[in-house]
Order: C-alpha cells, then structure tokens, then sequence
C-alpha cells in the first residue's frame, strides 16, 4: 500500500493543513505497517506554470524532443507517484476562496492526456486514475466550506473525479478562527470511521 502525501500550505510550521496531513499518514501506517509514503510538497517543489513550451511538449503526438523530455521530465515524475500510489492524502488550506496556486499548478501538472485520463470516440473525457481513494484536508480561517465564498471543495472534487478519483472524502477543518474545537472534534469523529471503513 502507497500512500501520496501532497502538502500545499505555503506555512511550514504553522500549518492545520499539514498537521492533519501528518496525522492522517501516521494513522494509515498504523493500520497498514507495511506501507509507503510518496511525499509530494507542491509549494517546495519548483512546479513551473504552464508556458508555450510546456504545452507543446504535453500535446505532442510522436516522439518528444530531447529538451520537450526534459520540459516534461517533472510532470512525468509526478504522474508516476500518482499512478502507483493507492491512497492519496492531499492538504489544502483555503487561500482567498480558493486552493493556494501551487496546487494549481500541480494539478494542471498531472492532468496529461494519455496519461491519467483520455478522450472517448465522441470526445468525452475519461478518467484513467482509478482504484484509488482519496482523503482530503481543506482548512480556512473564516469561510464556511459549502459557502458562496467557497471556491475550493467543488473544484478539487470535479479536478480529481475528472482524473478517474471516484472515492473521495473530505476532512473539513473550516472556520477555523472561530469554531476549531468545534471543528477539530467533528473532523476527528469523521477520520475514525474513515479508518474503519464506515464511510463509503
């Protein structure tokens, strides 16, 4: 069993996101001794944005270049992790309403056609991430998750049901400058019976 930890708070040390991150893997491998962790820091990984060059690299048909391979080489990389990972763990506190940009970028990173989804006969997008879970952290300081104000739950569930991810769950460690305990009780109520397989 391989666990992807993606960590997307700007904040080392500080972070909800990333503490929760750390307890849901230290969990998962109380559960599962012999599992692995992929760590993936999007903020400390020097994602570049999507240029000319990227682009073209990434919509090639054919054999790519030598410097298109090494355009590509870290979306590739990451793709990787994706494909052999069997749970995915992904912390994203909440940046003005939305997820922070380096996540963006990851995401943009890992949606590759051929790759972890494709086009149908009627041009359809078909997902190609399948078999897999994913337990996800969203955090903020005072937006109500599900809010007008809220730009990130919706579009990282259609980003990664979009990629195939079907089994998804989300940790909702919201408001936090006023309902954390709140919040931390009721997130933690809702990790145990993840763990337990209650929620489906």
């Amino acid at each position: 069993m391989k666990v992807l930890k993606i960590n997307s708070s700007g904040q080392k040390e500080a972070s909800i996101s990333r503490r929760e991150v750390d307890n849901i893997v230290f969990k998962l491998l109380a559960k599962y001794p012999e599992g692995e962790v992929i760590n993936r820091d999007v903020v400390y990984s020097n994602l570049p944005f999507l240029d000319d060059k990227l682009i073209a690299a990434i919509f090639q048909h054919g054999t790519l270049s030598e410097e298109q391979l090494k355009v590509t080489a870290l979306s590739d990389e990451m793709v990787d992790e994706l494909m052999e990972s069997d749970i995915l763990v992904l912390g994203a506190p909440m940046y003005n309403f939305g997820i922070p940009a380096s996540l963006k970028a990851y995401f943009d990173l890992i949606a590759r056609v051929g790759k972890t989804f494709r086009y149908s006969e009627e041009g359809y997008p078909l997902g190609l991430v399948e078999n897999k879970r994913a337990i996800v952290v969203i955090t903020s300081g005072g937006v109500a998750l599900g809010s007008p104000m809220d730009f990130s739950k919706n579009y990282i569930r259609t980003f990664l049901n979009f990629l195939g991810l079907k089994d998804i769950e989300f940790i909702e460690l919201d408001q936090n400058r006023s309902l954390y305990e709140e919040k931390r009780k009721i997130a933690d109520e809702k990790l145990e019976l993840i763990l337990n397989g209650e929620v489906i």
